[in-house]
């Protein structure tokens, strides 16, 4: 436990400098936007294709592990939107809250930091975590918000999905990686040596954005924002460790890196799209607040528990 805790410590102080940065006004909002987007569209996503192209597409594609993330990623969204609709909550509302305790910083802090933990075999385990939020939960929240807003879906709606996911650099750096891996085709040295220094800058850059971007997010309805980190840090895991353990039994190791996937703080994506539609975005920021400031402890707790190589 305590050698987990002293191996992520390092990934957080960067966070914690991030946040100073944007605290003091060093790093002003502005600044945070534009890291934020070069490590999402360029060096996140050299990254993403690099492992991508690189591992074979039989070692990355698991099938009953995207499926057990998923029914466990269900169960705790099922459970944060029951919670909130005996609280007498709006659809828009509660699909806020249930992102919230389901969805977690998979891209920016998942990637490294597991593959720092688990090694680089935890790679293909992530990306089909970070697949089944992008592509099924991102898409659902719209849907829930523009349903739930406008008492109907409309095939904008759809356009609307469809067309984010095929912009979303993450879920298209993916696709071309593994695309390029099926297909057998080896990266060229000069390739790889570019998408490898690109890369690199994905883990300090997205980092010091997540630590810079909560400098500006508030603790304001606390008793909420604490329910929803409890879901996202305890509840999620547990949930898919069930699944994963018991119910659609898989390997040890996707397994492990599964779990500590859904034991990440709320991700930041939530909060863009709460503030976005104007729906419940102080609740969204002081859930991703506290979630990270907790998750200094519980990720090593979960980590510990489900043991790394």
């Amino acid at each position: 436990m305590v050698d987990i805790f002293l191996r992520t410590l390092p990934f957080f102080a960067i966070i914690g400098l991030g946040y100073w940065a944007g605290r003091t006004r060093f790093f002003t909002a502005e600044a945070t936007a534009y890291l934020t987007k070069f490590v999402f569209y360029f060096a996140l996503s050299a990254m993403l294709f690099r492992f991508a192209s690189t591992l074979p597409f039989a070692e990355i594609f698991n099938g009953r592990l995207m499926l057990g993330y998923l029914i466990g990623t269900a169960a705790v969204y099922a459970l944060a939107t029951f919670v909130a609709w005996m609280r007498g909550l709006d659809i828009p509302t509660t699909a806020v809250e249930a992102q919230c305790a389901a969805i977690g910083n998979v891209g920016f802090l998942g990637l490294p930091m597991l593959a720092l933990l688990f090694t680089e075999a935890a790679i293909g385990p992530v990306m089909l975590v970070l697949t089944v939020d992008l592509v099924v939960f991102s898409s659902l929240i719209v849907i829930l918000i523009n349903g739930g807003r406008d008492g109907k879906l409309t095939p904008a709606t759809f356009r609307l999905i469809g067309l984010g996911l095929l912009k979303n650099p993450m879920i298209v750096s993916i696709s071309a990686g593994l695309i390029w891996s099926a297909f057998q085709v080896p990266v060229p040295g000069h390739l790889n040596n570019f998408l490898t220094i690109l890369g690199g800058a994905a883990t300090p850059g997205a980092l010091f954005a997540i630590g810079a971007s909560l400098a500006g997010k508030s603790a304001e309805r606390v008793q909420v924002a604490a329910w929803l980190s409890f879901c996202k840090l305890v509840i999620h895991p547990a949930c898919v460790a069930v699944v994963l353990i018991w119910l659609i039994p898989i390997d040890p190791f996707p397994a492990a890196v599964a779990i500590a996937a859904a034991a990440l703080p709320v991700a930041g994506n939530v909060y863009m799209l709460a503030a976005h539609y104007g729906i419940a975005p102080h609740r969204a920021s002081a859930a991703i607040l506290l979630s990270t400031i907790a998750s200094i402890l519980t990720i090593p707790l979960v980590i510990a528990w489900v043991g790394t190589p």
